[in-house]
């Protein structure tokens, strides 16, 4: 595996670990690919066999044979067309199935490992990269597979009968052919290393050009709020030239390329025909056995051109393919068997200490103890290190140092599904997805009635609104349907929290995002969904660290304070101040 720089941190696959990745798979389904072989064998023995009766057609001409030669050649040439084309068109729809299947297993595999991944290396490589591997780079295999490779199978295959047949012919012709292939392997031997870097680099920059747009349009009301327009539209611009510069390149290298193939097309055609002309005027082979040979080498033109026109296609998806395959093959910790199951609810942080990059501490030393069925509320200024906190207590990152337990047993010895069932987070980044909202919330627990459904809803207090929809709870939602607010949407991720049912619940600023309008109504949701939940609060509205059992003040990544409400307010500490401020808005 490679890393091409800081800023594409997703490995990519070497041509060795990307060949091993697709002969192996291929191994898998060896019936499919020896019967796509054998049809595709069938169609270039069609397309080779009236080059063949042609130069027999010639020599019966040349002898004054009757008219009945040229119906049997006629109609062997006919056959020959009508078996190549389904042959042919066979082949076509083998290659496709049999690389769409290989190439289905390999995206869902790509979309296992991606949604895997840590949340620290997916945001360290950047969003753009990764989509642009599951959607341009998934995009550029498959058109490969369905267009592209049942030409270069079938351009082998002919080429490598139409070479047969010449040396069926006569030895000696085959061999004035064969004088070419030097030239042709001189050609691939300065083509390819020069290409494969080009590629390569050319599916990096698209990725580079993909971060860059995908940032702008994410946060395009902050890029709107501090006027920045002309700073992101002139780097995205630059990613832009980049990547074209790039693809003029990969154009210039093929071009060049392609002058050395046609030279030796000529100079291959040139010595067939003075072979023929000579072994000809010596009896050595007659004048139809000569002119097939020379139709059947100018034939050769045509599936060597293919490959030409394709081979800059096949390298591109060579490269993407690595891109995927290099996600697929990501290494991810395997998932715990058996362990001890977590005696109760509580929740501990033991002397945790937290970096992103491996030098830079955010969180330094932090114990923390949560008692089963109790309410914490972190609290503290921007940047104080509350999210990363409630992050590593989720298990959605890991700590650098230090231990994290959920009724006393460590979230790595727990398997995925049995984690899950244990500690959920929610924060204030929700998402709807499109669909009916019915499946939206079900995500939570797919086998969820109707019924279990609508009482999480109205758990939270959003039966209501819900049922007040066109649809009711088959109302589509999300991306190209009914659009919600952001509380409405903060309820429904509260609605899932409800479903799933952990016994340890993370709410990270969960109502940072509904308004003054809306808070109240989401912290009671939020208050309902949790209740008898142990719960670790990242309170950006200090109302709700009035509610908690316990409030704890982080700064800089250290607690400076812990205790109830009262106690700290009482204190004239950094809460005090905090709780000043707050009242004073």
């Amino acid at each position: 595996m490679s890393t091409p720089g800081e800023q594409d941190l997703l490995p990519i696959a070497s041509g060795g670990e990307t060949w091993r990745w697709l002969r192996a798979h291929l191994r898998e389904r060896r019936g499919a690919v020896v019967v796509t072989l054998l049809v595709g064998l069938l169609g270039a023995t069609a397309s080779v066999v009236p080059a063949y009766v042609m130069g027999i057609l010639v020599d019966r001409v040349r002898e004054q044979s009757g008219t009945e030669v040229i119906v049997a050649v006629a109609v062997t040439i006919a056959l020959s067309a009508l078996v190549g084309g389904a042959a042919t068109g066979l082949t076509s729809y083998l290659v496709a199935r049999l690389g769409g299947q290989i190439l289905a297993v390999l995206r869902e595999r790509t979309v296992a490992r991606a949604l895997t991944l840590p949340l620290t290396r997916l945001e360290r490589a950047g969003k753009g990269d990764l989509l642009s591997r599951v959607s341009a780079d998934a995009a550029e295999v498959t058109r490969a597979v369905s267009d592209v490779i049942p030409s270069v199978i079938a351009s082998v295959l002919l080429g490598t009968l139409s070479l047969a047949a010449m040396v069926g012919l006569d030895w000696r012709l085959g061999l004035a052919g064969a004088v070419s292939v030097p030239l042709y392997v001189l050609a691939l031997r300065w083509y390819l290393p020069r290409a494969a870097p080009y590629y390569a680099n050319q599916r990096v920059m698209v990725a580079r050009s993909s971060q860059r747009l995908v940032e702008s349009m994410q946060g395009v009301r902050t890029v709107h709020a501090y006027r920045v327009e002309e700073g992101h539209l002139r780097a995205i611009e630059t990613a832009s030239h980049d990547s074209k510069k790039v693809s003029v390149g990969v154009l210039d290298l093929f071009t060049r390329f392609v002058g050395r193939v046609n030279r030796a097309e000529l100079f291959g055609l040139s010595t067939i025909l003075v072979a023929g002309f000579l072994l000809v005027r010596a009896d050595a082979v007659t004048v139809g056995e000569a002119a097939a040979t020379a139709v059947l080498f100018h034939r050769l033109f045509n599936p060597i051109g293919m490959l030409l026109f394709v081979f800059d296609e096949v390298q591109a998806a060579g490269a993407s393919l690595a891109r995927l395959v290099g996600v697929a093959h990501l290494e991810t910790a395997p998932e715990p068997e058996g362990g001890p199951a977590p005696a109760d609810a509580s929740l501990d942080l033991v002397d945790v200490r937290f970096s992103y990059d491996g030098s830079a501490e955010v969180l330094h030393g932090v114990t923390l103890r949560v008692p089963a069925g109790a309410r914490v509320a972190l609290v503290g200024s921007t940047g104080a290190g509350k999210s990363t906190l409630a992050a590593v207590a989720a298990g959605s990152l890991r700590p650098t140092g230090g231990s994290v337990l959920i009724g006393g047993v460590s979230p790595s010895s727990l398997d995925t599904a049995r984690l899950r069932g244990h500690v959920a987070i929610i924060t204030q980044e929700t998402h709807v997805f499109a669909g009916p909202l019915v499946e939206d919330l079900r995500l939570a627990r797919p086998g969820a009635t109707a019924e279990q459904v609508a009482s999480a809803l109205e758990v939270v207090g959003a039966l209501p609104w819900a049922l007040a929809l066109p649809e009711g709870l088959d109302t589509v939602v999300g991306e190209g349907g009914h659009g919600l607010s952001p509380a409405q949407a903060q309820q429904l991720a509260l609605a899932r929290l409800v479903l799933a049912d952990p016994a340890v619940a993370v709410l990270d600023e969960a109502t940072a995002e509904a308004g003054s309008m809306g808070a109240r109504v989401l912290e009671e949701s939020a208050a309902a969904a949790t209740r008898g939940r142990t719960t670790l609060v990242v309170a950006h509205r200090l109302t709700q660290a009035v509610s908690a059992d316990r409030v704890v003040v982080l700064e800089r990544g250290r607690i400076v304070e812990e205790g109830p409400h009262e106690r700290l307010v009482a204190a004239g500490g950094r809460y005090a101040r905090l709780w000043q401020a707050w009242e004073s808005r």
